[in-house]
């Protein structure tokens, strides 16, 4: 377990310098302290073990890899039950598959406290030990500026605590297919409250629903949900919501404004393709990724203020959006992106003077 002493490298046995993300001597990826989570160095070293005795073709296979947990950490409820659920959200592909370590952990991230419903800090353990496990050097720089639970607990910040505020689970009241079919020549709908989900394609075609009346309660869209609804012009998202799955609004013709509340972290694949009439959106400042096609052929999407919190999008997340013009601050990741995909961009200034400019020009 991690102790006072100094740390060693694993690899050439230096001392390690508090706080350093490599070892000084041979640049090997240094284990991380992560607030309240005290067993976090021995756990990451652990991980190291497994990898290095058992081969990238254990830990690739989500089934086996889980069975190795149980076997090197079989003391380590709290935090093996954490990297479990991890893995079987699929966090882990993204750091296998990408490249990138900003978009690699950046996804991670949205993807474990998405669908573990976990705190930033939870999230940000994840995401150490497994880099360290691959050999990568964590430079926690790379997460975005989020609120964190600062909590001195000796106890892993998982998801027993976050269960506390949130005690209903996401699938608790899932609104299925068969009770949306009761509304299916409906042009005003109204889903009950106490509904925390949307299955998959659930109102997909439904066309003649206008509006849509959404429970505070809900907290996840399912895929495809909406899906060519061609009339449905009103649509409220409730702030409780967390999660909208892909290809959720597309081909609403007829959807001309939609604001997502804070607390969404990702806008996935094909979102709001073919959304035709779509003039207004605004994103949270909670949002991290954007997906491909995610906004593609949105003839009438003009202008859009993207927050420095997004640390991804999709090279095709804008295809076929002629008069898109991208708000974002200079020098940001999403700056870099507009130029490098040749997207017509403004910069802007934060605070008061971005309010103003904004409320001035619609």
């Amino acid at each position: 377990m991690q102790g006072e002493l100094k740390m060693l490298c694993q690899i050439c046995n230096a001392e390690l310098e508090e706080g350093a993300v490599a070892c000084q001597m041979c640049g090997s990826p240094a284990p991380q302290v992560v607030k309240g989570f005290k067993n976090a160095v021995y756990i990451q070293q652990t991980l190291r073990r497994i990898f290095s005795e058992n081969g990238a073709d254990a830990i690739s296979d989500v089934h086996r890899f889980i069975s190795l947990l149980k076997d090197y950490l079989p003391e380590y409820d709290s935090e093996r039950r954490l990297l479990v659920n991890a893995l079987l959200s699929g966090a882990f592909k993204y750091m296998l598959d990408e490249i990138d370590p900003e978009i690699s952990i950046t996804r991670t991230r949205s993807r474990v406290i998405s669908e573990c419903y976990v705190t930033d800090r939870a999230a940000e353990f994840v995401i150490v030990c497994f880099s360290y496990m691959l050999g990568r050097i964590f430079d926690p720089s790379l997460l975005p500026s989020v609120t964190v639970d600062d909590s001195e607990g000796e106890q892993p910040i998982i998801a027993e605590k976050t269960e506390k505020k949130r005690p209903v689970a996401i699938d608790s009241m899932v609104f299925q297919n068969s009770n949306a079919a009761k509304s299916r020549l409906s042009g005003n709908v109204v889903v009950p409250d106490g509904v925390t989900k949307l299955a998959g394609f659930c109102f997909n075609g439904f066309g003649f629903m206008k509006n849509i009346t959404l429970p505070d309660t809900l907290m996840a869209i399912g895929e495809y949900a909406f899906s060519e609804c061609k009339r449905l012009k009103g649509v409220v998202l409730p702030e409780s919501l967390k999660k909208i799955e892909r290809g959720a609004f597309s081909q609403c013709s007829k959807l001309t404004v939609i604001k997502i509340p804070r607390g969404v972290l990702e806008v996935e694949d094909s979102t709001f393709e073919f959304c035709s009439s779509l003039e207004t959106v605004e994103l949270p400042d909670t949002c991290s990724s954007i997906g491909a096609r995610a906004f593609s052929c949105c003839d009438k999407l003009r202008k859009l203020f993207i927050p420095e919190s997004v640390k991804f999008i999709d090279a095709k997340a804008f295809e076929e959006c002629p008069e898109l013009t991208i708000r974002c601050y200079a020098n940001s990741y999403v700056h870099k992106y507009c130029l490098k995909n040749e997207i017509s961009c403004e910069t802007v200034t934060k605070g008061a003077e971005l309010t103003a400019k904004m409320i001035e020009e619609g």
